[in-house]
């Protein structure tokens, strides 16, 4: 192709689509990635008696035999669990609208067995998504964004878990 302006630049452009695909995913898993440790850090720091450590809550799972996973599950000193879900950044197969999916399901597991479940929301993309939002709601025991008096709510719901 060298020497071939139009057929390169035709080529590079594809490449370029192609490859972007590939690593907006990995660029936004990387987002939530830090997203749910600012989380972690702050409630650990907020909480240091609890738990941060596990993704998993046992006798909740989707088919009897896998343990469902979680983004962050909370644990009191006194054994009290609440699980976690953070959406920060909306990708071609949003993870809001798949959290929103199972939300109805996971709270009802959760609290057959005394748990909760929080929902931290952010970035544009997913408020965008109405309807995603309100099943999300629907199914929280509490919701809150990523910004910090947002997070101090959520330290506040988890406290009153442990009473």
């Amino acid at each position: 192709m060298i020497g071939h302006k139009k057929e390169l630049d035709a080529f590079v452009r594809q490449r370029y689509i192609w490859v972007s695909r590939i690593t907006g995913g990995a660029i936004a898993n990387s987002l939530r990635n830090l997203a749910q440790q600012y989380v972690v850090d702050f409630l650990q720091d907020r909480l240091p008696t609890w738990d941060f450590n596990k993704k998993q809550i046992p006798k909740i799972s989707q088919n009897k035999r896998t343990l469902l996973s979680y983004d962050i599950v909370a644990k009191s000193s006194k054994g009290k669990l609440c699980a976690i879900e953070v959406c920060f950044q909306v990708t071609t197969n949003s993870v809001i609208e798949r959290k929103a999916g199972q939300a109805q399901d996971r709270q009802k597991q959760l609290h057959k067995h005394g748990h909760n479940i929080a929902y931290i929301i952010d970035g544009a993309g997913n408020f965008e998504r109405l309807s995603a939002l309100k099943t999300l709601c629907q199914f929280s025991d509490c919701t809150v964004t990523l910004k910090d008096n947002e997070l101090e709510k959520l330290c506040k719901f988890l406290m009153t878990l442990d009473k």
